[in-house]
């Protein structure tokens, strides 16, 4: 797993990902390039849709409520800086790469 995808912030951490809606499932990839995480969804990239199924898989993941998850940038791009609330880094890693394993 790359490490240049997740950095820590003043509130919390973030998060650069490559999204890719339209998908059967939604689905950790793993690393693309060095400083991100793919992600698949299945939600289509319309009204949003993709960027919440994202925010609510990972407030469910990294166990935090789906308020404290925001896409800051990228909202209409698959290259998307999320924002996750009330995480320090590293349980944020060990939540992830569980994922992986």
């Amino acid at each position: 797993m790359s490490k240049g995808f997740i950095t820590a912030a003043e509130e919390g951490i973030l998060l650069n990902l490559r999204v890719s809606p339209g998908a059967k499932r939604f689905a950790i990839e793993g690393p693309y390039g060095d400083h991100a995480m793919k992600l698949k969804v299945a939600a289509p990239p319309v009204d949003g849709k993709a960027n919440a199924e994202v925010s609510r898989f990972l407030a469910a993941l990294l166990d935090v409520p789906p308020s404290d998850v925001t896409v800051i940038r990228g909202a209409s791009s698959r290259d998307k800086k999320v924002l996750v609330r009330g995480i320090e880094e590293a349980t944020a890693r060990e939540a992830l790469a569980a994922r992986f394993q």
